[in-house]
C-alpha cells in the first residue's frame, strides 16, 4: 500500500527541527566540562578546526544525500545508501543509521526524564540541599545507582513517573508526525529554550563573587577556567608514589600571585608551571575529545540528519540550511552552555568543584548545589533544568524518526503501525536500561559501543560515500540544486581527503586507547578498558577481573536489533527497487 509523503511545513521548520536535534544536553552539560578538562582556549581551537573539517562537510553531505534519497522516494537511511549506492549489501550499512539513534533513544529518554524531574522539584520548593554528598543521594535516588531495579519504584524521588510522562509524550509527538508534531514542537521549544538560557545566564553573569571570605570564587575566574589559551598550576617537584603530580590549577591574578609565594616557601617542593596552548594540542586526546564532541554537538553521524533532508522539495536549499542549523546549534553550546555551568560552579564551590567531572557529577550533582545556595535558586534552578528537558526532548524526538521512516519504507506500513513497532521496541530497551542502573552500567555501555563507536563509523561511512563514490564534482552538483550560497571550493579537498584520514586517525587512537588500553604518553599497552573486561573478562593489578552480565547483555540487545532491522530489511521490496537505481514509486 502507498502511503501519503510527509513534508516539511516550511523551511524554517526543518532549521529548528534539525538545530533541535543537534541541540542536547552536551551543548549545557559536556561541552563545558570538556573545554575545562582540556585547557579551554586550546580545547576551543581543536573544536573549532573539527567543526570545519568533520562537522560542516558531514552535515553537508548528510543534507545532500537525504535530499537526493529523498526525490527517489526513500526516507530511511537504509533506503538512502541503498538508492545511492545502488549494491545489495548497501542497506545493512544504512541499518547503523537507524541503530544508533534508536539506541541512544532508550537511554536518552531516561536521562530526560531526570532533567523534568529535577525542574518540578525546583519549581515546587522540593529541593533542599547544603553539601555534596545530600546533591549525591539525590541524584543516585533520581538515577537508581544505588541497585539494579531501583529506579522502576514509583516514586517522585525517583525516575519512573517522569519517564512515564516523558516517554508518552515523545511518541504522541511523533505520532503527530514530521510537520504536526516534530516541526511544531520545535518551533516552540527551540525559542522558549534559548530565553530560559539567556535568563540564566543573565543571573549567572551578574553573581561576582557570593562569599566574601573566598574572593578567588567568583563569576570571572570561572570564564577564565574555560577560555584561558594557557594553564596555570602548582605541581609536586618530585612526588612520592601514590601521590598526585599536579596539587592545584590556578586562575587570575590574585590567585597566581599567592602560589608563587607558596611555591617559594616550599623549598623547591612545589613549582609553578604555565602549560601553553601549543603544548596542550600535541596531547591526542584533546584532538579525541574535540571530534566527538562535534558529533554529539551537531548529530552528524547520528541518522538524523540524512531522514530529515530526504523530506525536503529538489530545489530546497540544503547548504543554507546546513550552515543555519549548525551556526544555531554553535550559538547554543558555546555563547550559551559555554557561559553559564562552569563559571556558576566556580562562583559558588570554587574550582575544585569543576575538576575532573563528567557530566552526570557537572549536571546532576554540582549544579543543584549551585542552585540551592543561589538566591531565587529554586526559580532559576528549575528554568536551568526546564530548559535542559527542552534541550533533550528536541533531540530525542528526531531519535525516533529514523526508526519510524525505516519500518514504514521496510515493513510498507502506515505511521499508527510504525509508532506501535517503535513504541513496543524502545520500550523493552528503556526498561532494560532502566532496570540494570548499578553504576548506570548499561547506560554508559550502549553510550560508549553506539553512541560513540558506531556513530564514528557511520560519520566515516557517509563521507567516503559523498566524496569518492559520488564524487566531489557531483556531490557539489547536487548540493548546490536550489542553493542561495555555494560550498566553497576548499572544501571539496577537505570532504575528499582531509575528512575521513582524520575520521579514520581519530576512529583508530579512539579504538587504541578505550578499547586495547593503550598509553598515548607512554606509547605501551596497559590493561584493556573497561568496556572490553566487562565483555569478556581480563585482569587488573595481577586479579582476574568478572565479566559484567549488564553490559554483556547491552551489547546483546544491539546485536539483536541489528539482526531484526536486517531480516526486515532483507525482505523489503522498496530496497530491491532502490538497489536496481528505481525510485520507490513508478
Amino acid at each position: 500500500m502507498s502511503q501519503i509523503k510527509e513534508a516539511w511545513g516550511s523551511r524554517l521548520g526543518v532549521i529548528m527541527a534539525v538545530a533541535g536535534s543537534a541541540v542536547g544536553l552536551g551543548n549545557f552539560l559536556r561541552f563545558p566540562g570538556l573545554a575545562a578538562q582540556y585547557g579551554g582556549g586550546a580545547f576551543m581551537l581543536a573544536y573549532a578546526i573539527s567543526f570545519l573539517i568533520i562537522g560542516l562537510p558531514i552535515g553537508w553531505a548528510e543534507w545532500a544525500m537525504g535530499r537526493y534519497a529523498g526525490s527517489r522516494g526513500y526516507n530511511s537511511c537504509p533506503g538512502a545508501f541503498a538508492a545511492i549506492l545502488n549494491k545489495r549489501w548497501a542497506k545493512y550499512l544504512g541499518i547503523i543509521g537507524v541503530i544508533v539513534p534508536v539506541v541512544i533513544y532508550m537511554y536518552y529518554v531516561f536521562i530526560e526524564s531526570w532533567c523534568l524531574g529535577y525542574a518540578v522539584k525546583f519549581w515546587t520548593g522540593g529541593v533542599h540541599l547544603t553539601s555534596t554528598d545530600q546533591a549525591v543521594d539525590m541524584f543516585k535516588a533520581m538515577s537508581g545507582q544505588v541497585a539494579d531495579g531501583a529506579a522502576l519504584q514509583f516514586s517522585w524521588d525517583a525516575a519512573l513517573p517522569w519517564l512515564l510522562i516523558v516517554f508518552v509524550f515523545n511518541f504522541w509527538l511523533i505520532y503527530r508526525g514530521l510537520s504536526g508534531g516534530i516541526e511544531k514542537m520545535c518551533n516552540y521549544g527551540m525559542p522558549l529554550l534559548i530565553v530560559l538560557a539567556l535568563v540564566v545566564l543573565a543571573r549567572v553573569m551578574t553573581l561576582g563573587a557570593p562569599d566574601p571570605a573566598k574572593p578567588h570564587d567568583n563569576v570571572v575566574n570561572g570564564l577564565g577556567y574555560m577560555w584561558n589559551p594557557s594553564k596555570v598550576q602548582i605541581e609536586r617537584a618530585e612526588p612520592a608514589a601514590g601521590e598526585k603530580k599536579v596539587v592545584e590549577e590556578l586562575v587570575g591574578s590574585a590567585a597566581i600571585a599567592a602560589a608563587e609565594q607558596k611555591v617559594a616557601a616550599s623549598g623547591g617542593a612545589l613549582k609553578l608551571v604555565t602549560i601553553t596552548p601549543w603544548q596542550q594540542l600535541k596531547n591526542p586526546l584533546l584532538w579525541m575529545a574535540a571530534a566527538a564532541q562535534i558529533f554529539f554537538s551537531l548529530s552528524v553521524g547520528f541518522g538524523v540528519i540524512i531522514v530529515y533532508a530526504s523530506y525536503l522539495r529538489k530545489k530546497d536549499d540544503v547548504v543554507l540550511s546546513g550552515l543555519t542549523a549548525s551556526s544555531a546549534n554553535e550559538f547554543c553550546e558555546v555563547a550559551l552552555g559555554g557561559l553559564i555551568t562552569v563559571p556558576a560552579a566556580v562562583a559558588f564551590l570554587g574550582l575544585a568543584s569543576v575538576a575532573g567531572q563528567g557530566t552526570f557529577g557537572l549536571g546532576f550533582t554540582v549544579l543543584p548545589l549551585v542552585f540551592a545556595k543561589m538566591p531565587l535558586g529554586a526559580f532559576f534552578g528549575g528554568a536551568f533544568f526546564f530548559m535542559l528537558f527542552l534541550a533533550a526532548i528536541t533531540s530525542s524526538i528526531s531519535m525516533l524518526q529514523p526508526g519510524i521512516a525505516f519500518l514504514e519504507e521496510a515493513m510498507n506500513v502506515g505511521r499508527k503501525v510504525s509508532v506501535t513497532i517503535l513504541g513496543l521496541l524502545t520500550t523493552l530497551g528503556t526498561v532494560f536500561v532502566v532496570y540494570f542502573t548499578s553504576a548506570l552500567k548499561a547506560l554508559d555501555t550502549l553510550d560508549f559501543w553506539v553512541g560513540t563507536f558506531l556513530i564514528f563509523i557511520l560519520a566515516t561511512i557517509q563521507i567516503i560515500v559523498f566524496g569518492w563514490h559520488w564524487g566531489i564534482e557531483r556531490g557539489f552538483k547536487e548540493a548546490h540544486q536550489g542553493a542561495s550560497i555555494h560550498i566553497p571550493a576548499f572544501f571539496g579537498v577537505i570532504m575528499k581527503w582531509i575528512c575521513p584520514l582524520f575520521l579514520l586517525a581519530i576512529f583508530s587512537l579512539t579504538v587504541l586507547t578505550s578499547v586495547f588500553g593503550f598509553d598515548l604518553s607512554t606509547f605501551k599497552f596497559g590493561a584493556a578498558s573497561s568496556y572490553v573486561v566487562d565483555l569478556i573478562g581480563g585482569v587488573k593489578d595481577g586479579k582476574p577481573v568478572a565479566t559484567n552480565q549488564a553490559a554483556q547483555l547491552s551489547v546483546a540487545l544491539v546485536v539483536i536489533i541489528f539482526f531484526f532491522f536486517g531480516l526486515l530489511s532483507a525482505r523489503s521490496r522498496a530496497y530491491q527497487r532502490a538497489e536496481q537505481g528505481l525510485p520507490k514509486h513508478d
